[in-house]
């Protein structure tokens, strides 16, 4: 049985949340996702029962909304949805632009889970207003209702009651977090993203990200980061500093649909950076079992910055 997601929020570590998860404790009190997009880490890890206790934020205050509806109020959210898919039918492209126009003027995050099942390659896009401005997938009309209700049920299943909902700016909620959290931070893609990107309502400046890890590790907040990654011989965005003593992953994703059809054998790889209070603490695969696996299988690359103690 697969892990329930309502939508394929593009950016979303839903399909790398397996290979995430390995390197986290096997219980953690609090998982806080200061950038929380679709809780997909948080989704993986109830799944998982690696946590029961949750923290979700994210600037974005309708995604947030809508993720408190998807986990306390399923019937609600998947009836609304269901009203305004079945309401395409007789010219779904200008529905859809309709919705758009209206979730623009409202907020309405019950809008917003139409346009996110609808929208192209669920990209969500934001003009220079914060105005949501993606098109629509002219191929498809969204997830179908029956399986976006089994999905949103299986979420709430699984986040119901453990969980506290936030819209603050990232510094904040890493300014609460305790030692016995655990963090996980998947800020907007540094690789495409500065002050400012399409893809996020606000993007985040390199050097206060940086002293607020610093922070964490003052602390002795267990965290782990995905921040960069490279693509072919492209790379993308800068390594987080060494002073940080983090230890970085790598993770073969694999080929992108868009490699494939410009006939290109390039493999996209993203990092993932863990903390060396993490290492410290953490029961969870060794960097012996990684290096043990047959090499044309391997999907984890490991790199010191510089090097720490690694279990």
């Amino acid at each position: 049985m697969a892990i329930p997601h309502p939508v394929q929020y593009q950016g979303s570590k839903r399909n790398l949340a397996p290979d995430i998860l390995k390197f986290l404790p096997k219980t953690v009190e609090r998982l806080v996702e200061p950038f929380a997009g679709t809780a997909a880490i948080s989704v993986a890890a109830s799944w998982n029962r690696i946590s029961q206790k949750f923290w979700l934020n994210d600037l974005n205050q309708p995604l947030v909304e809508l993720l408190e509806l998807i986990v306390e109020q399923p019937s609600t959210i998947a009836g609304t949805y269901e009203e305004i898919w079945n309401q395409q039918h007789s010219d779904s492209i200008e529905h859809y632009y309709q919705a758009r126009y209206k979730f623009n003027q409202t907020n309405d995050p019950k809008i917003l889970l139409y346009l996110l099942a609808r929208c192209v390659k669920g990209a969500v896009r934001y003009n220079s207003e914060k105005l949501f401005n993606q098109s629509p997938d002219k191929r498809r009309k969204g997830t179908h209702p029956e399986k976006m209700r089994k999905n949103i049920e299986g979420v709430s299943k699984l986040l119901k009651g453990k969980c506290i909902f936030t819209c603050l700016d990232y510094k904040e909620v890493l300014a609460e977090v305790k030692p016995s959290d655990f963090v996980y931070i998947d800020p907007p893609y540094q690789g495409v993203c500065g002050e400012r990107d399409s893809r996020y309502l606000a993007g985040i400046n390199f050097d206060e990200f940086v002293d607020s890890l610093e922070n964490l590790n003052r602390k002795q907040v267990p965290f782990a980061v995905s921040y960069d990654g490279r693509r072919g011989n492209k790379t993308f965005g800068n390594e987080l500093p060494s002073h940080l003593k983090l230890k970085k992953i790598e993770i073969v994703v694999g080929r992108s649909s868009q490699a494939t059809l410009l006939g290109r054998d390039e493999v996209t790889i993203e990092s993932l950076y863990l903390s060396h209070t993490l290492l410290d603490s953490s029961s969870c695969s060794s960097e012996s079992d990684i290096n043990q696996a047959p090499k044309k299988h391997r999907k984890y690359h490991l790199y010191s910055v510089p090097s720490v103690p690694l279990w």
